[in-house]
């Protein structure tokens, strides 16, 4: 299962309203002793984060699916904000969170990232 996104998707993204702010829901599952890993990860990305302008709003981690397919539990969720799609390109295009990422990586089994917009509210 993939845990990382290509290149092609990343390009696709950042021609999406590049200047716009979005939330990045994130659907982990770790690997056996994965989450060590991805808590070092956290504590190492979280310079970069705060350096292109991101912000973590939310962190917990899953409990039992009300309404699921099988396998489709998650063992942690996390919402993150970002300043723009250009920012988010630039951070995960940096030298030191590319090293950083590989911990990421190795600590899940399966990972959904999943760009999110807010819904504007309509007059009348």
């Amino acid at each position: 299962m993939a845990v990382d996104p290509d290149r092609t998707v990343l390009q696709k993204l950042a021609l999406q309203s590049p200047g716009e702010p979005f939330v990045m829901l994130n659907l982990l599952r770790f690997a056996t002793d994965g989450r060590a890993s991805y808590e070092e990860y956290s504590r190492r990305a979280a310079a970069f984060l705060r350096q292109y302008g991101g912000e973590l709003l939310y962190v917990g981690d899953g409990n039992t699916a009300l309404v699921a397919e099988e396998g489709q539990a998650w063992d942690a969720v996390l919402l993150v904000r970002y300043p723009s799609r250009e920012a988010f390109s630039r951070m995960v295009a940096d030298p030191g969170y590319r090293e950083v990422s590989r911990l990421r990586s190795r600590a899940l089994t399966e990972a959904v990232l999943q760009p999110t917009t807010p819904w504007t509210r309509r007059a009348g």
